[in-house]
């Protein structure tokens, strides 16, 4: 099997990786005598349709018998309080600098031992959907949060004979113990007054205390199944990845990272009027083989934003479940949803896996090129990275503005660019090997790299045709690159509208300010963290280099 499970009384052991103070005090909590195990996924459904406060449409889930839920399954709506979004402050991640295990253990045993006053709910599921890469996770949660249980369960793939079948003959994963997830989101604490999020990445367990957002659980399994791919060969991903099969019979594999809201989920979708036999892997998770390239989903559905896709978009035909949205009754007297993020942001939808008509659980096409997808106002619509360093510490410094699927502390400017290494807000890891593993594919295996801005070039938005339609032009290879500026390693196209002036005094000082904050962030990692993150000075020096070109 992929993980491990069970093991013998001999190795039940301090010495032994499954056997810590953190995931012994989280795993212990699963087999109390208030603990009730439910793996079955239509029992899910009804628990969680019967749960005070779910909100039980008329509309039907499609084809609901092929996802394994029962004839005439309804789209479960259920909405938390004033958090519709990830709090990154909760996080605490043992291995980091200032972390002491003894101090959060005292806070978990005090957690778990609440929790004998309540009934509690074991499930799980399986994280990877190939023979190559299958996970094994667990999940405790409360009584009366049958909505995350199933929402898990659903986002992960359900145990069934088929996935049994494939998890008892796939590949051992190193020396890699089953995740454990602990979960109460009605804990409180006045230590912790927005909640705590506690990780043992190394020895694949978390707590969520006092967090009921379902994105909290989802990313939180994500962050240690993202290590663990980590620790034993892969690149975690977060974003999308498809196969273009254009007219003439060539394949073109592509993987677009960005942030929620930065469009990653609408270009690994995009239909491209029928120009390419479109196939997908994913939109939000996936890792890729470093030895051979190749790439695996972590997950059969989508966990997607349902602002752009109002109550009669053909999307929404797919949904399962809706969270944080709002509902009305329609003309006909049936209970439909409010999409659109009218009643709060970051309103969110599991759709099946059934969306992606065309969709492979593992895509053993070597991936051609990585698109960086930023909103840097700096920067043309596209420009093309040459420089396997350059392409990686771009990656390592992706713009981006915040989105609404965060909880953001007081006194942050939701407005202001951020950095976020390789959009994986997620790592439990030093970033230098991600660093190294996406510098990797384009120095060893080819692979292309791209930048595509999804914002604002200068104070004019980027329109979503222009950007398909420059993806459309590299599949084709009929992209026509120029040298951005004086920079002999980055390349641009002339997209009438978004042309850089190099002549405007102004436009230079704006992209060299872009340039600067790149530097600032890369040095700061020198104190985050004990300088757990930093990266080689070539990462500076190659930004550098882009600022010195300005002067010559």
């Amino acid at each position: 099997m992929s993980t491990s499970s069970r093991f013998e009384r001999n190795k039940i052991t301090t010495g032994n990786k499954a056997f810590t103070q953190s995931r012994t005090t989280i795993e212990t909590a699963f087999y109390g005598n208030n603990v009730k195990r439910t793996t079955d996924l239509k029992e899910a459904y009804e628990m969680a349709k019967n749960s005070a406060g779910t909100i039980l449409t008329d509309m039907t889930v499609f084809e609901p018998e092929k996802i394994g839920l029962p004839e005439g399954a309804k789209i479960l709506l259920f909405n938390d309080g004033e958090t519709v979004g990830r709090f990154a402050g909760a996080r605490v991640i043992l291995g980091e600098k200032g972390v002491n295990e003894g101090d959060y253990t005292k806070v978990l045993r005090e957690a778990v031992y609440r929790t004998r006053y309540k009934k509690m709910l074991h499930t799980e599921a399986y994280i990877g959907l190939d023979e190559n890469f299958m996970i094994k996770a667990s999940l405790l949660i409360p009584e009366t949060y049958e909505n995350t249980m199933y929402n898990w369960l659903l986002n992960f793939q359900y145990m069934n004979k088929t996935y049994d079948e494939m998890y008892e003959r796939s590949k051992v994963i190193g020396n890699e113990p089953d995740i454990y997830i602990m979960s109460d989101p009605d804990w409180q604490d006045p230590a912790f007054p927005n909640g705590l999020a506690y990780f043992d990445p190394e020895h694949n367990c978390a707590c969520l205390l006092g967090l009921r957002y379902f994105g909290e659980h989802k990313k939180g399994t994500l962050t240690l199944a993202w290590g663990i791919a980590n620790r034993n060969g892969y690149a975690p991903c977060h974003g999308g990845l498809k196969r273009m099969i254009r007219k003439d019979g060539k394949k073109y594999v592509m993987g677009v990272f960005g942030l929620s809201g930065s469009g990653k989920s609408t270009l690994t979708h995009a239909k491209h009027s029928g120009k390419y036999d479109v196939t997908v892997l994913h939109d939000d998770a996936y890792i890729i083989s470093t030895e051979n390239g190749s790439a695996v989903a972590l997950e059969p559905s989508y966990f997607d934003k349902t602002q752009d896709y109002p109550l009669t978009s053909p999307d929404n035909k797919f949904l399962i479940t809706v969270q944080n949205c709002g509902a009305t009754i329609d003309a006909d007297g049936k209970i439909v949803i409010i999409t659109e993020d009218i009643r709060n942001g970051n309103g969110r939808a599991i759709k099946s896996k059934l969306w992606a008509a065309d969709r492979v659980d593992k895509m053993d096409e070597p991936i051609n090129s990585i698109v960086w997808i930023m909103k840097d106002h700096s920067l043309p619509p596209v420009i093309k990275l040459e420089n396997p360093v350059l392409a990686s510490v771009f990656g390592a410094t992706l713009a981006t503005k915040r989105t609404t699927a965060e909880k953001l502390a007081e006194g942050v400017d939701k407005d202001s660019l951020v950095f976020e290494p390789y959009a994986n807000p997620f790592r439990t890891y030093p970033l230098e090997q991600d660093y190294n593993k996406f510098k990797a594919l384009f120095e060893n295996r080819g692979v292309q790299c791209y930048i595509i801005n999804t914002g604002h070039f200068l104070d004019t938005k980027i329109p979503k045709d222009v950007t398909i339609k420059i993806i459309e032009s590299i599949v084709d290879e009929t992209a026509q690159f120029k040298t951005f500026g004086k920079m002999s390693n980055i390349k641009t196209m002339d997209i009438e509208g978004f042309i850089p002036d190099f002549n405007d005094k102004e436009y230079v000082n704006l992209l060299v300010k872009s340039m600067k904050g790149r530097i600032e962030y890369l040095e700061s990692l020198g104190d985050f963290k004990g300088g757990r993150d930093s990266l080689p000075k070539e990462a500076t020096t190659s930004i550098k280099k882009i600022i010195d070109d300005q002067k010559k």
